[in-house]
């Protein structure tokens, strides 16, 4: 089902309004790059149930195990053979409840691939799409692997036929009669719980709390914390801080940025309150996490 995105935000006032500064290069990335699920929880839960966002569109093929997921602040279940597509800078993560195979697949942000616009959830039933989706998953994870020639546009020519693939699933799936589910997901609750998840992937950079972002939206900030519980299953500060500590968990394991400048690009007030608050969340330090204490 396609999750209806709302693309109309207040505008920001005064210092959260700038650009946060980038300080880190881009690093330069193959058109696509496959994941395995069941590798990213042994790399830590963190990995998988903190909320983030890429800068590309991801594609998540579920294949065997159960848990939830929040996108854009909705919570739904996933299953065996569930699909979820995300587009650039769609705030997610999910929970695994025992094991979970499948993929995480990083696409390539090109208009000419056409990818929804939306976010999607759907159980893929027929066993020969899931079989065509499996092998071209397979297929995209050899030739990143291996080193033949001109492999960068092999990938992306399997991305388009991944486009492709995603585009008839999806006219399938509007083809068939509205569920309660997707009615249900459609409310105002869900509009503002989404509007305020995108609010922070703008501005989460800089300090700015909950009463911030509720004034953008119009809205009290218990009405929008209440609004967080009941749609996502937790408070407003917890889904802005859960973003905040993924952002700085991967600068940590991922980079040599020194610590000071990691409280300062994650928005916390200063590197003291961002040690405290480190190892308050996690039972660690930010160092003795960079270490792998």
């Amino acid at each position: 089902m396609s999750l209806p995105r709302l693309t109309l935000l207040p505008q920001s006032k005064g210092a959260a309004a700038e650009e946060p500064r980038l300080l880190l290069p881009e690093p330069e990335i193959a058109p696509v790059e496959v994941a395995s699920i069941a590798l990213m929880v042994q790399g830590g839960r963190w990995r998988t149930e903190a909320m983030r966002s890429y800068d590309r569109p991801v594609l998540i093929w579920f294949t065997r195990g159960q848990g939830r997921f929040t996108i854009s602040g909705r919570n739904v279940g996933y299953g065996p053979h569930n699909l979820v597509f995300l587009p650039k800078q769609t705030m997610h993560g999910f929970t695994t409840m025992g094991p979970v195979l499948g993929s995480v697949v990083y696409l390539p942000d090109e208009e000419t691939l056409d990818w929804p616009g939306e976010p999607m959830h759907m159980r893929i039933n027929e066993a020969q799409h899931q079989r065509d989706l499996t092998a071209m998953i397979e297929a995209i994870q050899r030739e990143a692997a291996g080193s033949a020639d001109h492999a960068n546009r092999a990938l992306t020519y399997y991305a388009g036929l991944l486009s492709v693939w995603l585009a008839r699933a999806s006219e399938a799936q509007d083809a068939l009669p509205e569920t309660t589910t997707t009615t249900r997901l459609d409310n105002a609750a869900h509009r503002l719980a989404e509007a305020f998840t995108a609010l922070i992937e703008r501005d989460f950079r800089h300090p700015a709390g909950v009463q911030h972002y509720a004034g953008l939206l119009g809205v009290t900030p218990t009405h929008l914390s209440r609004v967080c519980r009941k749609v996502a299953g937790r408070p407003a500060l917890d889904i802005l801080t859960d973003r905040r500590h993924f952002e700085a968990r991967r600068l940590l394991r991922d980079t040599n940025v020194q610590i000071a400048e990691i409280a300062r690009q994650c928005g916390f007030a200063s590197a003291a309150y961002f040690t405290r608050a480190f190892r308050a969340r996690s039972g660690q330090s930010p160092s003795e996490f960079r270490n792998g204490l």
